[in-house]
């Protein structure tokens, strides 16, 4: 296919009109093949709104498996007998709907593969309220999406083939790299202002495996050294490109780093230092990281820019604790076949960057991001609504 493209465009200056026409309907079938897909979508480009606003919502272990077929976990009584996948496809819906993002993240075990009878088909059906929107969003994988049909590397391919999607297998400029779904998105400026061609907000998307696969070591996966080396040069790059012109800033953009398993970090906090519950079992203090430390989050502390980490995995846990300058968030369980606690309703997890107000009454770099949750009751009730990070206050 590539090779006839190539002739085909390599004459194309002593076509007729026949041909030319001939032409036209040979791009239009090669732009029904993946590559054509992925060339529109991939290139598309995030920016503030003219509001000077830019909303993610976090969607954490939705655990989708064979929708109106798969019952749902840990709910009360009352719901065992109508409650599917399809509550989690409505929750999505909702929250669409109601906080209209910029960017939808969804942070891993996207779907639960060891029930699912057809794993393609259960991430077509997980997506599907995303790919409706027509919102871009993205997607890490977690411990359990490669259980059923598809193997890791096939359901993060089968991802990064589907509509209006800028999850990536892998960065291009790292040849070497552990795990599949390691990238990064830039959000520029709004359009029109002096910013509109600098990323003013950075965000980081990494794989953090499914379980150790290093012996006598048990439990999960961890975040290897071929990422972070990759995080640490993506960082450097992106802070050496916006400290110079146009508009040279002093101090790096803020950054976010999205990935499923928490870091051993995590188990820092109690109840007098976090916002939000910790309601995980007392292994590790309710925390389920890796049971070696990767040495991840002094990573991310010695790059400087990143101002919150957002994962999933510990359904029941929704907190969000500062150490080192350095927000270590949960979004809390999404999904009805994932686990949970009966009578504590599912949530999601919404966080949105701020730009400032320059002196000539147009918009500057980011100036606060803040977040909350919803839960998935009658009202989508938000709380624990909190400031992460402020310029200000450097904090």
């Amino acid at each position: 296919m590539i090779s006839i493209a190539r002739s085909v465009f390599g004459t194309k200056l002593k076509m007729g009109i026949d041909n030319l026409m001939i032409l036209v309907l040979l791009l239009s079938v090669f732009c029904l093949i993946p590559s054509c897909v992925l060339a529109k979508h991939h290139n598309q480009k995030l920016r503030f709104d003219k509001y000077g606003r830019f909303k993610i919502l976090q969607v954490a272990d939705m655990h989708y498996a064979n929708g109106k077929n798969t019952l749902c976990l840990n709910v009360l009584p009352s719901q065992n007998a109508s409650c599917t996948d399809l509550n989690t496809t409505a929750f999505i819906q909702r929250m669409i709907h109601a906080e209209k993002p910029n960017l939808i993240v969804f942070t891993g075990d996207n779907i639960f593969g060891f029930d699912s009878l057809d794993s393609a088909k259960s991430l077509d059906a997980a997506f599907a309220p995303a790919i409706a929107s027509n919102i871009p969003w993205v997607a890490v994988l977690g411990n359990h999406d490669q259980e059923g049909s598809l193997s890791r590397e096939g359901v993060m391919k089968h991802i990064v083939g589907m509509k209006n999607t800028l999850s990536k297998l892998n960065p291009t400029e790292a040849h070497i790299i552990d795990g599949f779904g390691n990238y990064n998105l830039k959000v520029g400026g709004v359009k029109g202002t002096s910013f509109a061609n600098k990323s003013v907000l950075n965000l980081y998307f990494l794989d953090s495996g499914d379980y150790s696969k290093v012996l006598p070591i048990l439990g999960y996966d961890w975040i290897k050294p071929s990422q972070q080396f990759w995080f640490q040069r993506t960082s450097a790059k992106l802070q050496r490109e916006y400290k110079k012109g146009p508009v040279p800033q002093k101090e790096p953009a803020p950054g976010l780093a999205y990935f499923h398993i928490p870091l051993p970090e995590y188990a820092s906090f109690d109840s007098s230092n976090f916002t939000g519950v910790k309601l995980e079992g007392n292994g590790s203090a309710g925390i389920s990281s890796a049971s070696v430390n990767s040495g991840f989050f002094t990573t991310l502390v010695g790059a400087g820019d990143v101002k919150a980490v957002f994962t999933g995995h510990d359904h029941i846990n929704d907190f969000c604790g500062k150490l080192t300058g350095i927000n270590l968030c949960y979004a809390g369980g999404f999904g009805y076949h994932a686990y949970g606690k009966a009578g504590w309703s599912r949530r999601a997890r919404v966080v949105v960057a701020s730009l400032e107000k320059t002196v000539k009454g147009s918009w500057g770099n980011v100036k606060s991001i803040k977040t909350w949750k919803r839960l998935d009751d009658q009202r989508l009730t938000r709380i624990d609504a909190e400031v992460l990070w402020s310029k200000n206050s450097g904090a």
